[in-house]
């Protein structure tokens, strides 16, 4: 009997909300629909992994919520104007938008190759200029900015009981952590906790006129003004890396709340963890930064999807190489599971509804994939049935992202079967040769084998029942 598998109750969802530091049941301010913005890349270089790990992490977010039932409004920022694209545009000598638009570009490409979902809007900077000149100007009015001799500054005294409501922590405990992004103090500044709102143009910058002058907008503002341009003064989840909790979140806090009177503005504050290789955090100054395509190179796009999710989206994650290749193996071990699957005939009669229970309940415990792929590895280890299939296109495929279409695996595995049958015949060969080398203790022998195998690409397993081989 093919088991069908449960529908997730929307009401059981549990986020956890890093302003009131614990998980919350989800409740919206329209029932069954959500608001979501999560802050988008500064387009100046080519996506991370850094980049890949939160997109990925809120591209599950997305699935699952519509899998609850959820009507998801999906919005994602690109900071399209910023000092480091001016930067590279100077030494370029080419216009920003030449830089902003071909790492846009690069950015959808790699996350359509990780299987990452479009968002419903991907407002820009350069677009939402009239939203944002109207939101320095409440501020203005209300008391809480001022104009400065460069611009006009966020000032945080007239707000202070909001400050730390991320980190718990004060602006002194917490500057020297802050990415090197909290604004220093300049001729325009009365306190060094302020921050700038909008920025008078230096020569040659691009600008846009404003009632303080030609400039730009500071980075803080532009992420309020657009979501709040998106969604009014009240929207469900506000989503980023651990990285922006401070200074640019709790910032919006101060802007978003001051310039509409309303607390909170945004439900949940939702955070993913930091990316780490070999124990330490990625970064240029290490030399252990990787671009996502660098990695392409080396493993393919969904098996470093499905590196990412196998831990909790709210911890760090630490890539080494044979983290890597263990998600590797365990992904192409579910692509041939799918394969072999969508090839069988009758079901499986393994207990799928058990492992879509348990798949469910880690989901709603604050999208916890890691415990929802061990049950993922639980069906693919069991057997082949048109149920599992079914069962793996639901959970691992809509839900967890982690599958190519059909036709493409299909059409994969009739590559791979062709490749085998064209080596087949010397393989086992050198398999009988190998095994009588080792009854008659020619370790050599049976060493040289083993390498002449593996320069063609055959990975061999030695098991009690004997030796198994298969491609890399």
């Amino acid at each position: 009997m093919t088991s069908k598998p449960p529908s997730p109750d929307r009401m059981t969802l549990r986020v956890y909300d890093t302003r009131s530091r614990e998980k919350r049941k989800l409740t919206t301010l329209d029932d069954g629909k959500v608001r979501m913005y999560v802050c988008g890349i500064t387009p100046y270089s080519p996506s991370h992994l850094g980049h890949a790990r939160c997109y990925l992490a809120f591209d599950v977010v997305h699935r699952w919520l519509e899998a609850s039932g959820f009507e998801v409004d999906y919005v994602q920022n690109f900071t399209d104007i910023d000092d480091k694209i001016l930067d590279i545009s100077d030494s370029e000598g080419v216009d920003y938008s030449v830089v902003a638009n071909r790492n846009i570009d690069e950015y959808f490409e790699v996350m359509d190759a990780m299987n990452v979902l479009r968002a419903d809007h991907y407002p820009r900077v350069t677009e939402t200029i009239t939203e944002i000149i109207e939101m320095v100007s409440t501020l203005v009015d209300k008391g809480h900015a001022y104009v400065g001799g460069d611009g006009v500054y966020f000032e945080i005294d007239t707000a202070p009981e909001k400050y730390g409501q991320l980190t718990g922590q004060t602006l002194e405990m917490v500057r020297a952590g802050a990415g090197g992004r909290v604004e220093k103090t300049g001729s325009g500044k009365r306190d060094h906790r302020d921050f700038a709102l909008w920025k008078l143009a230096k020569p040659g910058e691009p600008s846009w006129e404003s009632p303080w002058g030609a400039g730009r907008p500071g980075w803080h503002i532009e992420c309020s003004a657009m979501s709040l341009k998106h969604f009014g003064e009240h929207f469900d989840i506000h989503g980023g890396g651990h990285d922006l909790r401070f200074p640019h979140h709790e910032a919006e806090i101060f802007q978003s709340e001051c310039c509409t009177g309303r607390e909170p503005v945004v439900g949940y504050w939702m955070h993913n963890g930091f990316v780490n290789v070999d124990g330490e955090k990625m970064s240029k100054s290490l030399g252990n930064f990787w671009t996502v395509r660098d990695t392409f190179e080396h493993h393919a796009p969904l098996a470093l999807r499905y590196a990412l999710l196998s831990v909790p989206y709210r911890n760090p994650i630490d890539l080494t190489p044979e983290f890597l290749e263990d998600a590797t193996t365990h992904y192409d071990r579910l692509v041939e599971a799918y394969g072999a699957s969508l090839s069988a005939d009758g079901e499986s009669g393994d207990d799928l509804a058990g492992a879509s229970e348990r798949f469910t309940a880690a989901m709603d415990d604050d999208f916890n994939t890691r415990a929802a792929m061990i049950e993922v590895q639980g069906v693919v280890a069991s057997a082949a049935g048109s149920d599992v299939a079914n069962w793996l296109e639901q959970y691992a495929g809509d839900a967890l992202g982690l599958l190519p279409s059909s036709d493409e695996v299909m059409a994969g595995l009739a590559q791979a079967d062709l490749a085998r049958a064209e080596v087949a015949e010397r393989v086992e060969a050198l398999l009988a040769e190998r095994e009588g080398a080792r009854d008659s203790s020619d370790w050599a022998r049976a060493d040289e084998i083993r390498d002449e195998l593996s320069s063609i690409g055959v990975i061999v397993e030695d098991g009690p029942d004997g030796p198994t081989w298969h491609l890399a």
